[in-house]
């Protein structure tokens, strides 16, 4: 039986998705590039891999959904979600699928994913409030993963529904796990299988705080999809609590600690502002800054 792998790009590193692509050509892994850069990549129209580029930025979430009922709709009933970064090996999708069919025999399983060393602190992340409950030494069931390395089966997709486009990036994969709790599901992260991750571009420590530093626009979606999600009843209460009462500080720091800082101050605001008032897809350009 194969198992599907979807990968979504946004103008990759070539010699990183080659190893990636080399890794999972066995005939046992079903492969699919769902590319959201401005130019089609001729070198990924390859046959150990099926390439399919969208015409605009759609989003990491509607490429997720792209990638996910392509395979999906062709009969494959476990699919990874990978970042075109992610360190992701055919040994930990073996562990991971190896988990999912166990649990699945027990209890409503949405999602399973690798534990995550950053690459940044040099540690093995154990999050900040939620640590997750420990079901035993190669397993604990948490409230949400992100989504490279994410394991899902074709019967939760049907049941939770595919990814939010709306929100477009950032926020998607953890809403997608809230959901699936929501709807008695449950998400779980592996301790025997770990994978190597970098999550945001660079970490800068601020009066002794270590803050995540990505590219200026994603604070855009990432201030906005607070507001967003903050309103629904389906979000766990820590993490609303966390990242409302967060702004101020993220705001300031972003702004006056970090590079870039007018832009960042415009990206922020007009997050907010389009938070407030609800508007989600992608940024709408044409509106200028603030």
């Amino acid at each position: 039986m194969k198992t599907g792998i979807v990968v979504v790009l946004y103008n990759p590193d070539f010699g990183h998705l080659a190893n990636v692509i080399s890794a999972f050509s066995a005939p046992e892994w079903d492969l699919v590039l769902v590319d959201n850069s401005a130019n089609a990549d001729e070198r990924l129209n390859i046959s150990s891999c099926t390439y399919i580029h969208c015409e605009t930025n759609v989003g990491i979430a509607k490429a997720q959904n792209i990638g996910l009922k392509s395979l999906f709709d062709k009969g494959v009933e476990y699919t990874f979600l990978l970042d075109q970064d992610s360190q992701f090996t055919p040994s930990i999708a073996t562990e991971l699928l190896r988990q999912f069919a166990t649990l699945e025999k027990e209890t409503p399983i949405a999602a399973i994913g690798p534990s995550i060393y950053c690459q940044f602190s040099d540690c093995v992340d154990q999050g900040v409030l939620q640590k997750g409950k420990k079901i035993c030494d190669s397993l604990k069931e948490v409230k949400q993963i992100i989504a490279s390395g994410m394991l899902i089966s074709r019967r939760a997709f049907e049941k939770v529904g595919g990814k939010e486009e709306a929100l477009f990036i950032d926020g998607v994969d953890h809403e997608w796990c809230w959901r699936a709790r929501a709807k008695g599901m449950a998400i779980y992260q592996s301790l025997s299988a770990c994978m190597p991750h970098r999550q945001g571009d660079d970490r800068v420590k601020v009066c002794g705080v270590m803050f995540k530093q990505g590219a200026p626009i994603r604070l855009y979606y990432q201030f906005r999809n607070v507001l967003i999600l903050a309103r629904r009843s389906y979000v766990p209460l820590y993490w609303k609590l966390r990242h409302v009462c967060a702004i101020p500080v993220r705001y300031t720091v972003n702004r006056f600690c970090f590079g870039q800082g007018k832009a960042r101050g415009q990206y922020m605001r007009r997050g907010l502002k389009d938070g407030l008032k609800h508007r989600s897809g992608p940024i709408q350009v044409n509106k200028g800054s603030e």
